[in-house]
């Protein structure tokens, strides 16, 4: 216990799994805790004692679901291993960490198979920060410069991490890891000290990139105690070489996953998705995450998709071939960590051998633009002979059993192969010598483990023993006997199985080896088949939706689609109800400010731009007639409306403050959709600085925009700012009823039909007919609230304040205000001070 506590006190916020024999044991609070997380029996240890110590173990050989679910829920595990065979230490068995299993370095927690899972680092100086993630599992190791903590945020938000190593202190109060741990859900761990890796750093890096990097390493060599080969050197990148989306425009345009459910289904992912390997599963996420703003390599992919659509038979062999590739870059991390067995070698020659086949198809389409890819194909024959002529196909998982070395590779283990073999005939050909010798009829040979071989003789017959039998056990009724000859045979064949299995354990650990002097190969390897794999995917998905290739204008601001359709909308409902729509901004127009009913399609309309836009920038075809667009540098959201209930924010202060974010980031490159804004607050506060917000997009960002809006009195800005324009959703009244046709028109709309989408929902019919008389009312400017409301036997409640009055001091206050220079942080404190004057 002594031992369990000098290691406890080294990983304080670590569940510690002590290996005892075939358990892993937890004691006191990480008993009492693991047993109620993971549901096992707690016991105790000295029960009888005045203080027993709570315990509760896990068998050795399931230990890895357990840890998976401490992981999951965003634990750390130590792993204590027995460092010596117990059966000769003297004293108390010799145990240490031998590894730190956390959530940003976990490489065999469950589903984990087809996503990423990278580890953040971040540090700061006076003026900037810089950002530094890797996968463990894949070996992928990046670094990046970032101007304030909000960019941070959304790169976090971004990677999906669930951890985050900060290379600076943070206070038990410090606002940045209150967001970090709250409001992204991430364990923040620490690390201050730098590993000094020339392999994996780049010192040619700013001084505070190459900090990061190298504390990130460090804390991955303190946590995992080994070395890793397949850790691949740091590479610098740039958050302006991808299309930036932060993570609340990702979320709202269900790139990756659908917003509502959570689910794959029903996102781009989901359509674009008809990779065939693992890898190429992981790339698709990346590149749907990170669009390209490149136009040339825009164009290579666009390229490469429409020859793999020129060459149908060849691309179908392509598919069936990629088929029979595993995921060799995380099988390069199994063999880097020590933990790849004779199924992952065979798997990696698998693919090994399937990659000619992949090379030959590609060659024969006979295409330029695909040489870079033909070239970079390395089927390593070295190695996948290394691994077919030592590996047994029927070879097991487990690697200390035997049977994987294939006959023929060592001479040794063949000579002790055949002794195994032919040892059981030795031994029947003896049995039968003996028998015919010494005229006992019934003379065999048995085998237990305490006398090892012997001959088995009744009492009837000890008289016809033969002189050179000599006795190993007397037993009531039987004697047992051996022979030189007999002890010779069993030497041999007790030998052979001992050393034979010892000798392949040792030969397959040569092959891992061996195997792992090729990782940088492999690594290579896998990039290549997963972007094959991922332009495939994009061909299949073009040529089964009847996609076009779109057009990039280099330096042109006009945007043309004719007839687009929302690609994800159109594969749910399915081509023939989807209604096309065309967007056009010529060179003059900026914003377009869209008015109509709810339910009409604005906000489908809405994202079928910005989804055309990440899709053109993936390199992937479009549902359209045709397709003509600029390069985009950004693209900023808000649509819907949600309240941030973790972060105690309202939907109005999201709106606000996502609004912030983008009127201070976009560019005149950028694209800005904004659906409904303003209407979370009262109706005259939502015009005016909807109104305000239109305004100064057109004065002084100039970023192609869609503004959705039920505010009618905004239509008339068309007036007044010259590159803004009027569309609506049409509709068609005939009879009473309303028929929205999902069609977007120039002009604006003449009515919201807000209470004909009333109707639709089925809510009462007397309630729909008196909300059309007060609103006939409210139209004609003389409403008579009083008639037939209820009587109000308490005071009513205070309407939201209006923001433009009050006394002079609070006018004064809000003039002084600089709203666009805020920080969303600054503006809660200046809400909150404006309250108190309130």
């Amino acid at each position: 216990m002594q031992q369990y506590l000098d290691i406890k006190q080294d990983y304080p916020d670590a569940f510690l799994l002590f290996r005892m024999g075939d358990f892993y044991e937890l004691f006191y609070d990480d008993a009492v805790k693991a047993a109620q997380i993971l549901e096992l029996t707690l016991t105790s240890r000295n029960k009888n004692a005045d203080n027993p110590i709570p315990m509760a173990g896990v068998p050795h050989h399931s230990v890895q679901q357990y840890i998976d679910i401490l992981i999951d829920l965003g634990y750390k595990v130590a792993i204590a291993e027995q460092m010596e065979d117990p059966k000769k230490a003297v004293g108390v068995v010799k145990r240490d960490v031998v590894q730190i299993v956390t959530p940003g370095t976990a490489v065999d927690a469950l589903n984990t198979g087809k996503e990423n899972n990278f580890l953040v680092a971040i540090d700061r100086d006076q003026t900037s920060y810089a950002l530094s993630y890797l996968d463990l599992a894949t070996g992928e190791f990046f670094v990046t410069s970032l101007s304030d903590f909000e960019a941070v945020v959304d790169e976090i938000s971004a990677l999906k991490a669930r951890e985050v190593v900060t290379g600076y202190a943070l206070s038990s109060e410090d606002v940045q890891g209150k967001i970090l741990e709250t409001q992204l859900n991430v364990l923040v761990s620490q690390e201050l000290i730098g590993f000094d890796n020339a392999d994996l750093i780049d010192y040619s890096l700013a001084d505070l990139e190459i900090a990061v990097a190298s504390k990130l390493l460090n804390y991955v060599m303190t946590t995992q105690k080994r070395h890793l080969t397949h850790l691949q050197a740091v590479q610098h990148y740039e958050i302006k070489d991808f299309l930036l989306m932060d993570a609340a425009s990702k979320k709202s345009l269900d790139l990756l996953q659908n917003a509502r459910t959570g689910k794959k289904h029903g996102s781009l992912y989901w359509l674009l998705d008809e990779t065939k390997t693992a890898m190429g599963t992981r790339m698709l996420r990346i590149w749907i995450d990170r669009p390209l703003v490149s136009a040339s390599a825009i164009q290579t992919r666009q390229a490469i998709i429409q020859t793999f659509l020129d060459h149908f038979f060849e691309r179908s062999d392509l598919t069936e071939t990629l088929k029979g590739v595993y995921d060799i870059e995380r099988l390069a991390s199994r063999v880097s960590f020590g933990k790849a067995n004779p199924k992952d070698l065979l798997q990696l020659a698998q693919t090994l051998s399937n990659v000619p086949a992949i090379k030959g198809v590609l060659t024969d389409m006979q295409a330029e633009v695909l040489n870079h890819l033909i070239n970079q194909l390395d089927p390593m024959p070295d190695l996948h002979e290394l691994i077919t002529s030592a590996i047994d196909p029927d070879a097991a998982a487990t690697i200390t059993e035997g049977n994987i070395i294939k006959n023929g590779f060592n001479a040794t283990l063949d000579d002790y192969r055949v002794i195994m073999r032919d040892g059981t005939t030795w031994i029947a050909e003896l049995e039968a010598k003996e028998r015919e010798n010494s005229g006992i009829n019934n003379l065999k040979i048995d085998y237990n483990k305490k006398d090892g071989y012997y001959f088995h003789v009744t009492n009837s017959n000890r008289e016809q023993v033969p002189d050179h039998f000599f006795r190993k056990a007397t037993l009531k009724n039987s004697e047992r006997y051996g022979t030189e000859a007999l002890s010779r045979l069993e030497s041999q064949m007790l030998d052979a199985r001992e050393n034979s299995a010892s000798l392949e354990y040792d030969l397959f650990l040569q092959v891992r080896d061996q195997t792992e002097t090729f990782i940088a190969r492999i690594q290579k390897l896998a990039k290549t088949i997963a972007e094959i794999d991922v332009l495939q995917s994009l061909a299949v998905v073009a040529e089964n939706n009847h996609y076009i290739q779109p057009d990039i204008i280099k330096n042109g601001q006009e945007i043309h689609i004719i007839n687009g359709r929302h690609a994800v909308v159109e594969k749910v409902m399915g081509a023939q109800e989807y209604v096309p729509n065309s967007i056009e901004f010529d060179a003059e127009t900026m914003i377009q400010l869209i008015t109509g009913p709810n339910m009409s399609g604005k906000s489908t309309y809405m994202r079928e731009l910005a989804l055309t836009v990440v899709m053109t920038q993936i390199g992937s075809f479009i549902p359209a007639e045709k397709v003509q667009l600029p390069i985009f540098d950004a693209i900023f959201t808000r649509i819907g409306a949600a309240d941030d209930l973790i972060s105690g924010q309202s939907t109005f202060m999201v709106e606000m403050m996502e609004a912030n974010h983008a009127i201070r980031r976009a560019t005149k490159n950028s694209l800005i959709l904004f659906d409904e804004l303003g209407r979370g607050t009262a109706t005259y506060d939502g015009i005016a600085l909807a109104q305000a917000i239109v305004e100064y997009i057109h004065e002084h960002v100039g970023a192609k925009t869609l503004f959705a809006t039920h505010y009618h009195e905004l239509v008339t800005l068309e007036n007044s700012l010259q590159h803004l324009k009027n569309v609506h959703v049409a509709t068609l009244e005939a009879n009473g009823e309303v028929t929205f046709l999902h069609k977007i028109e120039p002009g604006p709309a003449d009515k919201s039909y807000g209470i004909h989408v009333a109707k639709i929902a089925g809510l009462p019919s007397p309630l729909l007919k008196r909300a059309k008389v007060i609103l006939s009312e409210l139209e004609a400017d003389t409403p008579k609230l009083q008639t037939k409301t209820v009587v109000q036997e308490t005071p009513t409640e205070m309407q939201q304040l209006d923001l433009f009055a009050g006394s002079d001091e609070l006018a004064e206050a809000v003039r002084n205000l600089d709203i666009m220079n805020l920080t969303p942080m600054e503006a809660m404190n200046q809400l909150y001070e404006l309250k108190k004057l309130v």
